[in-house]
């Protein structure tokens, strides 16, 4: 990959996107993850405003600290690059308390982690209108046209996806041309939607290599037949995540009513 010209078609395609929608510059949440860092870094090399949110709900500190580390590295940078903390738990906790109660809390939670997305999509909304900024996107390529590995309407929700073309390797590629913390590079990827330490391996059952290496397989036309052992059971993998997330990967479908149904009189 040519990555600095990679970056550079990413900032200008920023700016350009910046400058027909009449904005400012742009709002990310950053987690302290790969692809917030990424994003948060490309938008502030447009010159043009980025707030930064650290959004913490029930996160470890490790993944906190990495996030502000990194937006004190970007503000030494870029002069037009600002914070603002929220700590969204005691929402979170308030909203839980106003749920119904389940049977089964374990039924739940991936409910509940998703719930986590979506106040924090809500509250970049709220600081972009406030600030006449465009939410940037954080999704990979893998994660918003792969797996769907996303959450809709939650870091699904957003203006503009600037790394939605680079594979996770290749974002990885691009951090190290930016420069990002090592700590960050080298911490394993998480959504950070729940309240341990799971990983997106852990989640998905395979890597981001593996899975890129499926979706390769998937656009070739393979199918599960071609491959035996660990390459079978990722392909697997891959295709049941593809199939099961294609209405998050796929506009929302919507009911046409026939002309004769409407023009009836």
């Amino acid at each position: 990959m040519q990555t600095e010209k990679v970056v550079d078609h990413i900032v200008d395609w920023l700016k350009n996107y910046a400058s027909q929608a009449g904005v400012e510059g742009f709002v990310v949440g950053v987690s302290g993850g790969i692809d917030s860092a990424v994003t948060s870094t490309l938008c502030a090399k447009t010159g043009l405003k980025v707030l930064c949110l650290e959004m913490p709900i029930h996160q470890s500190e490790s993944q906190v600290n990495r996030a502000l580390n990194h937006i004190d590295w970007l503000k030494s940078q870029y002069s037009q690059v600002h914070i603002v903390q929220i700590n969204l738990t005691p929402v979170f906790d308030s909203l839980i308390a106003a749920l119904p109660k389940v049977h089964k809390e374990e039924e739940r939670f991936m409910s509940l982690a998703n719930t986590r997305a979506r106040l924090r999509m809500t509250t970049l909304y709220y600081f972009a209108a406030l600030n006449k900024l465009l939410v940037a996107g954080t999704g990979n390529k893998v994660e918003d046209f792969g797996v769907g590995f996303f959450t809709k309407y939650g870091d699904g929700g957003v203006d503009l996806s600037p790394i939605a073309d680079l594979l996770k390797t290749e974002v990885y590629e691009v951090a190290n041309y930016l420069g990002i913390h090592k700590d960050i590079i080298d911490a394993p990827p998480t959504d950070g939607l729940w309240g341990d330490d799971r990983t997106d391996e852990d989640q998905i059952g395979a890597s981001y290599p593996e899975l890129e290496w499926a979706m390769q397989m998937d656009k070739e036309n393979k199918t599960s037949t071609d491959f035996i052992g660990r390459e079978q059971e990722v392909f697997k993998i891959y295709k049941r995540l593809n199939i099961a997330n294609k209405h998050k990967m796929d506009p929302i479908p919507v009911c046409t009513i026939p002309k004769e149904l409407i023009n009836s009189l």
